[in-house]
């Protein structure tokens, strides 16, 4: 049975309160979190060349300059008019450039400009009929993304309630061997802290917002289900549908979600024999954190991502195939091994867990404020050293999310 959840502005429409436009020839500039992950080092090693990541959101537009040969055949879950290259809000265009966009014609540069985007176009922003139809429509699109030839899932949007569909949905994709990952959700700066779907689900990897210095943004909301914490403040997107201009200053567990398929893009192409779960346990241990890896913060899960650690440095022991480095479970359908290095390989296969829906939005922020009490000023790139200020006293152990 679906229960549907309010759609509160707290995963707040991405057109909200953004700062004026830019050109679209300058934009780059303003991606302040490649340098800091040592993008281009970064690319000497891996692009993303073979890896396929599925956007799960407002449909892909695969024209714009950024997106030119990045975009291939996806679904369209809607049951509206347009297919899933239509992009009714720029959400979803936004998302698939900050994972694979080129750069081309000064467009946005994403983390793995070798991937390729499939778009799943899904009902968010209260494009339905009713509650119960975009929670079938979230299923819909999640089950077509798990039947595509994309290894990672990304979902940057959310809703606070559970769907019984969408839950099987992810369980079924885990079977498949994807690696889900998706936004907590920005109501962490209203009256309540509302938990975050997807995101909340065993086997899902939960992204809470940083900006610039390293400190959980105040909008990015906290909780167990908080697995791993990216860049999300002042990272710039499409203002709107109308692909016109970039607004530089938007703010969202969206594009903290975005990165970090980008992220996990670049791993896993470097790395092709192994699981979703060998990639997510090397970004696990490679975090950036001052807190002991068994008892991860609420407010930035197992600490920041620093893909570099592991393409750069050859940090991070990708483990057993067939466990849930999160949950410490073992996921149906996979084949055993083990990794004693990020050189060692395994056999390919899945996971399994759960997941939900309702009534959805995206998780695109619109404050650019940060927390004062949770800060945590972390190097991502891959030769600092990780610097930690005042980081220990506010991590905030959480319990460990079980099943």
């Amino acid at each position: 049975m679906t229960t549907v959840g309010a759609t509160l502005g707290a995963l707040a429409v991405m057109s909200v309160g953004l700062a004026p436009a830019a050109a679209a020839d300058d934009i780059q500039a303003q991606q302040w979190y490649l340098d800091a992950m040592n993008a281009q080092g970064l690319w000497k090693v891996s692009t993303g060349k073979g890896i396929s990541v599925a956007v799960v959101d407002t449909g892909v537009n695969p024209d714009t300059n950024s997106l030119k040969g990045q975009v291939l055949p996806g679904v369209d879950a809607t049951g509206t008019t347009g297919d899933e290259t239509d992009d009714y809000t720029g959400h979803g265009t936004s998302m698939a450039e900050l994972i694979a966009g080129t750069g081309r014609g000064g467009g946005l540069k994403g983390v793995a400009p070798g991937a390729k985007i499939i778009p799943i176009r899904t009902v968010l922003l209260g494009i339905g009929k009713k509650g119960e139809e975009q929670g079938d429509t979230s299923a819909k699109a999640i089950r077509a993304a798990a039947d595509s030839d994309a290894k990672i899932i990304s979902m940057s949007f959310g809703t606070y309630s559970e769907d019984d569909g969408e839950r099987e949905a992810v369980q079924y994709a885990q079977s498949k061997g994807k690696l889900l990952i998706a936004a907590v959700g920005n109501a962490a700066d209203i009256a309540k802290n509302y938990i975050g779907y997807p995101a909340k689900y065993p086997g899902v990897v939960g992204v809470s917002a940083i900006n610039e210095n390293g400190e959980v943004a105040k909008f990015s909301q906290d909780g167990a289900y908080v697995d791993l914490a990216s860049p999300g403040v002042d990272v710039p997107t499409w203002c709107d549908k109308t692909f016109k201009s970039y607004c530089p200053q938007s703010n969202g567990t969206s594009q903290a979600t975005a990165i970090t398929s980008g992220a996990a893009a670049l791993i896993w192409a470097a790395h092709p024999k192994w699981t979703a779960n060998q990639v997510l346990r090397v970004m696990i241990d490679t975090a950036g954190r001052d807190w002991p890896k068994s008892t991860p913060s609420r407010y930035l899960g197992y600490g920041t991502i620093r893909p570099a650690q592991v393409l750069l440095k050859g940090k991070g022991v990708p483990g057993a195939a067939d466990v849930d480095p999160v949950t410490n479970k073992k996921t149906p359908g996979l084949s055993v091994g083990t990794g004693t290095s990020p050189s060692a390989s395994a056999s390919t296969s899945s996971q399994a867990a759960n997941s939900t829906s309702g009534g959805q939005t995206s998780a695109a922020g619109s404050s650019s404020n940060s927390s004062g009490n949770t800060t945590l000023w972390v190097a991502l790139g891959a030769a600092a050293a990780v610097v930690v200020i005042g980081g220990g006293a506010f991590a905030v152990i959480r319990s460990r999310r079980g099943v």
